[in-house]
């Protein structure tokens, strides 16, 4: 088990505060190891295994388990005279677990630590029953600078830059980087985790009866990571194969997409009016290999997944991404944090002249001072053109700077 200490320090420093910590994201990204190596942390720290408590609630054993049991299970559990430390993961699976969370919080001497991997997470209940009484983490997979530390403990890296086709390739799934597997091994691997979560956390949660649509609206927005797209035009896909849909419906299952993590919504920003926008909006996966696993691989969506590992960078460090809307064209991320702001324009390989200077034009027509910077892959990705920082894709994912 490699150690993620990034999301280990973050959801640390709230350890022993009032608050419970919510751990959220696509199934199998990592979080119920997340849980595990807190707890090893506590146990460093002197904390007694005793008064560490940890359940896990997929499994069958508490199949049809209610919020009042699950509440009188853990009145048991808990320490008369210190702190408990308790560990609920995949708490989303016994309804109502919000009351009991927020009672057991509220009523004993605890510090407690929840995972879940839909919209059970987020919901209006958690709002009602947690408000202020809870912090949220999104836990993503592996970024690209964990990927390398992964396969590092079983094969030398020689080059990190070409290594980034790989990356995207295969994706950041933890269970595939614990050792070698083949391309078709891994793919099969993620094609269940994908199975498992469209089937259990959106058709059997939302009942959902018409699965062959639900797969048609999935590939299509697959299929078009990083392009406008709306609930419009993807009815009308469908419609164009001799199928019925109507938009609300697309709309509707988009947002259960979302719900399960699979996709991430990013709006545009409209540079010139400073506000966003509500139509043409575009979509990012949880992870490249989803793509790539259900569509199959084909090099010319390269360029579209350098968009996307980029987009869940900037999320994992904290960033809002948008869309900018310009008047000439598109930047294709401003990201923000606080007082932090960050100009990004992606592009695989510059091969003329005048698509070197749209890409650059696009960023210095921007009149600001915060930092701009041109990503790229090709041989020629270093320097600095009027202000405008060039870097190589790989260099962007690894660097400190931002």
């Amino acid at each position: 088990m490699i150690f993620r200490e990034k999301y280990v320090k973050r959801i640390m420093a709230f350890t022993d505060t009032p608050f419970v910590k919510v751990l959220t994201g696509v199934r199998r990204c990592g979080k119920s190891s997340i849980m595990q190596m807190i707890m090893d942390e506590l146990r460093k720290r002197g904390i007694d295994s005793e008064r560490i408590v940890s359940y896990r609630f997929d499994s069958m054993e508490y199949d049809g388990m209610t919020a009042k049991q699950l509440y009188e299970m853990l009145k048991t559990k808990l320490s008369d005279t210190e702190r408990t430390y308790l560990f609920l993961d995949e708490v989303q699976e016994i309804p109502s677990w919000e009351k009991t969370v927020n009672s057991i919080n509220t009523d004993f001497n605890v510090d407690i630590y929840v995972t879940g991997s839909n919209s059970r997470m987020m919901s209006s209940e958690i709002a009602t029953y947690l408000t202020g009484r809870y912090v949220s983490f999104r836990i993503f997979t592996l970024s690209f600078e964990e990927y390398l530390t992964f396969k590092k403990k079983y094969k030398e890296i020689e080059d990190v830059r070409r290594e980034l086709i790989n990356y995207i390739k295969y994706g950041g799934f933890p269970a595939i980087h614990l050792q070698e597997y083949s391309l078709d091994d891994a793919y099969t691997i993620i094609r269940d985790i994908y199975n498992s979560t469209i089937y259990s956390d959106i058709v059997k949660r939302n009942q959902v009866r018409k699965v062959d649509q639900l797969e048609r609206v999935v590939k299509f927005a697959f299929d078009n990571v990083g392009k406008t797209f709306s609930a419009k035009s993807v009815a009308d896909y469908i419609k164009s194969e001799h199928r019925s849909i109507d938009n609300e419906t697309v709309y509707n299952y988009l947002e259960k997409l979302e719900s399960a993590y699979i996709l991430h919504r990013c709006s545009r920003f409209d540079m010139q009016g400073k506000e966003l926008l509500k139509t043409q909006e575009k979509f990012y996966l949880a992870d490249s290999a989803f793509k790539y696993s259900v569509l199959g691989y084909n090099d010319r969506s390269v360029a579209a997944m350098l968009e996307n590992v980029v987009y869940l960078e900037l999320l994992r460090r904290g960033y809002e991404v948008c869309i900018g809307k310009t008047q000439n064209g598109e930047i294709d991320f401003i990201a923000t944090r606080q007082e932090n702001k960050l100009y990004i324009q992606i592009t695989k390989e510059i091969r003329t002249e005048n698509t070197e200077k749209r890409e650059y034009d696009r960023l210095l027509e921007i009149n600001d001072n915060y930092p701009k910077y041109l990503l790229r892959t090709d041989d020629f990705a270093d320097g600095n053109y009027n202000g405008v920082k060039t870097m190589h894709v790989a260099d962007f994912l690894l660097s400190k700077e931002y």
